[in-house]
């Protein structure tokens, strides 16, 4: 017989012991991700006895993947138009949590004296709370729906976000001898062009693809494409330079503004949930206990700067925010955790070669132990504040409650700042593809058009006429939109009627606008021609003006925009057809502590098919029923008659008191498994009807077959091929051979009657 590969071998042991402590983790209501890491401990060369994995280069490669499509998941999950909604409160509040909890990780490192890299890498690693195992902590704790939590959730993906920016740093600082404000300046220029690059050309080609072959895809297929087109921008970030788990959350971020976002992510999680079990299963086999009793001081250091480090910074991080004390001290507290992206980092380090290898294994540590902490910690929350707030005086904590209150409000954003973001926007997007058009004509275009040429034997100059026409020409429709676009505007209009004194400056605005385009030109015309610079410009200048007034061009680039709109509004488009989109009033509820929260109707609950006014929720529990989520239908203002089905999803206003207790009693209504599953096996059954049966001459509706003896007759044996229907006029006579359906105790009680 033939031999299994190892990898296959080990691989196997890791998923059965993954599976039998999870299991077990499962039971015990804790996080499975920490199941993984300990099952990965057992199955490690650190643990001699159990069998251990033989071939761990193999499960490191599985690992990778692992990570790749944890990223891509990541990404689907991802909007940048959410992030862009968010406003700036849980922007503010992100960066000073990330900045305060690095610069104390690597205050932290150098009291231990660690390398300046392990310092780094610490500090980034102690900067980034988990997403899973907080959401996991919400869910346990019934607190998903409150308003916190909503914060909290913000405030992660944001962080997720600013994590994948920072393993691209990390990775850049590591390559360099000695990291410097240059280096990294770089590296965040490049991050950027390649970031606004992918998303746009990707929001603009990718829907179209999808849209062009939606009729020929399936679930198999879409789930082929997606991970193809996963696996395809992963190799291509890794030819510029990045990681492949960038590119897999970029291409991720990208599928996620396609109508097919959410099947795609149902599609995915099974792989996602694989290989994401190997990378933590890897994870735990990086557990050493002698390192662990080695730095068992470092480790208890850690876990108290994190738990107090979140709970101070976190909360100061919100209050900027614009959060008020209470509310702020729920959000720091609950973030008091690492977790996955803390051993993403990690990983990165060891396999840059730049962190010792005994970080890897205390951070797990840490990890294991802030996250058994986590729970406590989001309780210990309110008592902290109603201590807080007996000791601080009251000026204090109403001048902080007045703080977040005045800044949660609204504030009419300068038409001068507007107009000129939104310049300065457009101006960056379309400077970015038109810098990535010219590099494709001059790295892949010239060089074949070169050899064309060759082999016709055409002189140098009309290569060069030919490919400087065709560079021009694909750049053209985003020139002049950065050159015209928002010169028609309101906010335009209005600054020109507002002030002859704002004539000037918004002139001066296209003057800008027409140079750098002018630049773009006379770039390609200096690489591809001799004539003097003051040829060139004269040249650059009439080709400007020949875009501007081009009705080609204008249209070419109407034309394009608008597609790429209709790209990136697909999803939100989709959603108000099927009625998902949450209503607009929910961001103008005047109470702070009253908003909308959705709750799904589990399929063993005990309420489907009651009415909404023999639930009464709104006398039990105070809160109001706007709306029914059902099948991708939005069922508003619901009265009294409407019944609940499981899988309803229920948009509820109230607050954080009435929602725990309307959790709480969703979670009661559920109805146990049946303790007598196996006995309630459908079968079917032949039977004569006697001369002394109970239903000669009876309906059926009369014999009671259905209602009192629960079963149902499937139709009447009469020597044809296929049994006949019995209609509700015929009575049963004599000899009839009927068939009949139900449990094994109901036919037997039937026959026997």
């Amino acid at each position: 017989m033939a031999e299994i590969p190892t990898m296959i071998q080990d691989l196997a042991l890791m998923l059965v012991v993954a599976g039998i402590v999870t299991l077990i983790f499962k039971r015990l209501k804790q996080p499975l991700v920490l199941g993984y890491i300990v099952a990965g401990f057992l199955v490690s060369p650190h643990m001699p006895y159990t069998a251990s994995v033989v071939d761990q280069q193999g499960i490191h490669l599985w690992a990778d993947i692992g990570v790749m499509f944890l990223l891509f998941s990541l990404g689907l999950d991802f909007s940048f138009k959410k992030i862009l909604k968010m406003g700036a409160s849980p922007i503010i509040s992100t960066i000073t949590i990330i900045f305060c909890m690095m610069m104390l990780g690597m205050f932290v490192g150098r009291l231990f004296e660690w390398s300046q890299m392990d310092c780094i890498f610490l500090g980034g690693m102690l900067a980034m709370s988990s997403t899973t195992i907080i959401y996991k902590a919400f869910d346990d704790l019934g607190l998903r729906q409150q308003q916190f939590a909503g914060l909290v959730m913000s405030v992660l993906i944001l962080e997720d976000i600013l994590a994948i920016v920072m393993m691209v740093m990390l990775s850049a600082i590591a390559s360099g001898s000695n990291p410097d404000g240059g280096q990294m300046i770089s590296s965040v220029v490049k991050i950027a062009f390649f970031l606004v690059l992918w998303l746009v050309v990707g929001i603009f080609a990718v829907p179209i693809f999808l849209r062009r072959v939606r009729w020929l895809i399936n679930n198999e297929v879409l789930l082929i494409v997606s991970l193809g087109l996963c696996c395809a921008m992963a190799v291509f970030s890794t030819k510029v330079g990045f990681s492949s788990a960038f590119g897999a959350f970029i291409m991720g971020s990208i599928l996620a503004e396609t109508i097919e976002a959410e099947k795609i992510i149902k599609l995915v999680e099974p792989v996602k949930n694989l290989f994401g079990a190997v990378f933590f299963v890897s994870v735990g086999m990086l557990v050493d206990p002698q390192i662990l009793v080695a730095y068992a001081l470092p480790i208890f250091v850690l876990v108290m700067t994190i738990l107090i480090g979140q709970a101070l910074f976190g909360t100061f991080a919100f209050i900027l925010g614009g959060e008020s004390l209470k509310s702020a001290m729920r959000c720091g507290f609950s973030m008091a955790q690492i977790g996955e992206f803390s051993f993403i980092i990690a990983s990165l380090g060891l396999s840059l070669g730049v962190i010792g290898d005994f970080l890897y294994p205390v951070v797990v540590a840490v990890s294991v132990i802030t996250t058994f902490l986590t729970p406590y910690m989001i309780r210990f929350a309110t008592p902290a504040y109603t201590s807080l707030e007996k000791r601080l005086p009251r000026k204090i904590i109403l001048s902080l409650n007045h703080l977040a209150t005045s800044q949660s409000g609204s504030q009419e954003t300068s038409l001068w700042k507007r107009l000129l973001t939104q310049m300065c926007m457009n101006t960056l997007v379309y400077s970015i593809l038109s810098a990535a058009v010219i590099a494709v004509m001059f790295t892949f275009v010239r060089p074949f058009a070169h050899g064309v040429s060759s082999r016709l034997g055409l002189p140098d100059f009309i290569e060069n006429i030919t490919i400087g026409i065709l560079t021009v020409l694909c750049i053209a429709p985003f020139l002049r939109a950065f050159i015209i676009k928002k010169n028609h505007s309101e906010e335009w209009k209005t600054l020109w009627k507002q002030s002859n004194r704002n004539r000037p400056p918004l002139i001066f605005t296209i003057l800008v606008r027409i140079m750098i385009a002018v630049a773009f030109i006379f770039y390609i015309c200096h690489r591809l021609s001799h004539f003097t610079n003051a040829v060139v410009i004269t040249i650059c200048i009439i080709v400007v003006i020949g875009i501007i007034y081009s009705r080609w061009t204008k249209q070419r680039s109407i034309t394009l925009e608008r597609l790429f709109v209709q790209n990136l509004r697909s999803r939100e488009i989709e959603a108000q057809v099927h009625g998902k989109k949450r209503p607009l009033y929910e961001g103008k509820l005047l109470d702070r502590d009253i908003h909308i929260a959705d709750f799904e109707i589990p399929y063993n609950s005990g309420w489907m098919g009651e009415t909404l006014k023999q639930l009464n929720l709104g006398q039990k529990y105070g809160v109001h029923i706007t709306s029914i989520l059902r099948g991708g239908w939005r069922l508003n203002i619901p009265d009294g008659d409407y019944v609940i089905f499981p899988g309803d999803i229920l948009q509820v206003i109230g607050s954080d008191e009435q929602f725990a207790a309307f959790h709480d009693a969703i979670d009661k209504s559920l109805v146990g498994e049946d303790p007598d599953l196996e006995s309630r096996e459908m079968k079917l059954r032949q039977m004569i009807i006697s001369s002394d049966s109970p239903f000669v001459g009876k309906t059926l509706e009369e014999s009671g077959i259905r209602s009192l003896y629960s079963c149902m007759v499937v139709g009447l044996e009469e020597g044809k091929e296929n049994l006949s229907r019995v209609t509700p006029q015929r009575k049963f006579q004599e000899g009839d051979i009927i068939w009949i359906v139900g449990e094994q105790e109901a036919l037997d009680a039937l026959i026997n009657s």
